[in-house]
């Protein structure tokens, strides 16, 4: 009996080692923006580091949703990627630790500005501002006027040609929302989005989803991030970017560390190494536009120039809070979505 007892012993000890070393150098990561992106940056990290990702590609409300349901038993480790309100929402209601990155002085101004909005819980990797795209041969074969500005797109003529993301689900959608309220004020805000839901022929899960189905022939105009209708026009779509003559929101894409993340040191080597130059550089390769966050990387000579855009003062804690996002929601559900097209 002692001898079964003490082989049950080595074998028990034999067992966790080895499941010790099957949990380590591994990383469960869940990306919010494109997915040859998220693809590029996972098997980047691989192959500079030799930890194993595990990536899965969600919308930024997807996302986070899903961290939230796993808050009892965390299974991501990194969350990259996606608008920054959500971000800060999980940072508010504590679903993201707190980590203060050796990389923080490369970055810009609002980048930092960005983490310590939400007590260092999150951080900003990139910039765009929010706009739309048109397909220019469907407008054209339709005979639609040339849209300039955020009110246009209400007008009668363009009845089921316009394409927008569900802002329950996507984060360029809630940042859409966010914005009208803030530049036409709430009451007129919602009025907008009302008048907008009558020519909608479909909210998207994704963000980018409308653009891409423009650049496709499948749809006409895409409300999304403009650095999204410049990747269709870059790849030989007929597409034409739009800055909103009334002025319009932007993102700050963010990244934040899952609390209770099972491989908290490979979360934390992964977002030192994704705020460094050369990590946000990778974007060039898959014709991400966005402004990146590090001082010394690259912005593609095609990225929308944010100097030359008439920007609104985004309020990124006021709409980026939980009690905020979750009042606009429920108001867009209850006040827009229910209406008839």
């Amino acid at each position: 009996m002692k001898k079964h007892t003490t082989t049950l012993a080595v074998s028990m000890i034999a067992l966790a080692a080895s499941v010790t070393a099957s949990q380590a150098d591994k990383l469960t990561f869940y990306c919010s923006a494109q997915e040859d992106w998220c693809q590029l940056m996972a098997r980047s990290f691989e192959e500079a580091t030799g930890i194993d990702v595990n990536m899965t590609r969600k919308s930024s409300g997807e996302t986070f949703a899903q961290i939230r349901a796993e808050a009892t038993n965390p299974k991501g480790d990194v969350w990259w990627g996606g608008t920054g309100d959500p971000h800060l929402q999980a940072a508010e209601e504590g679903l993201t630790m707190e980590y203060v990155s050796p990389m923080r002085d490369e970055l810009h101004d609002w980048a930092i500005a960005q983490a310590e909005s939400a007590g260092n819980r999150t951080i900003g990797i990139y910039s765009g501002a929010l706009g739309y795209g048109y397909n220019t041969e469907l407008l054209a074969s339709n005979n639609l006027p040339e849209p300039a500005c955020w009110e246009d797109l209400l007008k009668p003529e363009y009845k089921g040609h316009v394409q927008m993301a569900n802002p329950n689900s996507s984060g360029t959608a809630y940042t859409t929302l966010a914005s009208m309220v803030q530049i036409f004020g709430e009451d007129e805000g919602f009025e907008f989005m009302k008048g907008l839901h009558a020519n909608i022929n479909q909210y998207t899960k994704s963000g980018s989803a409308p653009i891409r189905a423009a650049g496709r022939g499948e749809n006409t105009i895409g409300i999304v991030f403009m650095h999204d209708a410049v990747a269709q026009a870059v790849a030989g779509f007929p597409i034409q970017v739009v800055a909103p003559c009334e002025g319009t929101g932007y993102e700050i894409g963010s990244m934040s560390i899952i609390e209770g993340a099972r491989n908290e040191e490979e979360a934390k080597k992964f977002y030192d190494w994704a705020l460094s130059a050369d990590s946000q550089n990778l974007a060039l390769q898959v014709n991400a536009f966005q402004v990146p966050s590090n001082k010394g990387a690259q912005t593609s000579d095609k990225a929308p120039d944010m100097s030359m855009i008439k920007l609104i003062d985004y309020d990124f804690v006021k709409y980026g809070s939980s009690d905020e996002r979750k009042r606009l929601l429920q108001k867009w559900d209850e006040d827009v979505s229910t209406l008839p097209q």
